[in-house]
């Protein structure tokens, strides 16, 4: 018998902040990993595959709520499971 548990499908749309209506908590229970033109990015705050885009922290920069401003990459996403 395999112990681990199944995990929910991963969305197109994905957000870390728990405001967000594209945050799924189910799918932060498991360890994700995200891709952006092969290459694996480790500090992605939210994703779209279907659009082709990530969005990462600028640099050191808040804004005047204390979340970090982000930058949006495009380019080919792929989420997955670790």
């Amino acid at each position: 018998m395999d112990p681990s548990p199944v995990k929910p499908p991963l969305p197109d749309r994905l957000s870390v902040d728990s405001k967000s209506p594209h945050h799924v908590a189910a799918v932060f229970e498991h360890e994700i990993g995200i891709r952006i033109n092969g290459k694996e990015r480790f500090d992605v705050e939210e994703y779209c595959i279907s659009e082709g885009w990530i969005k990462v922290p600028a640099g050191r920069a808040l804004d005047r709520k204390g979340h970090p401003l982000l930058v949006k990459l495009k380019g080919q996403v792929e989420a997955f499971y670790r």
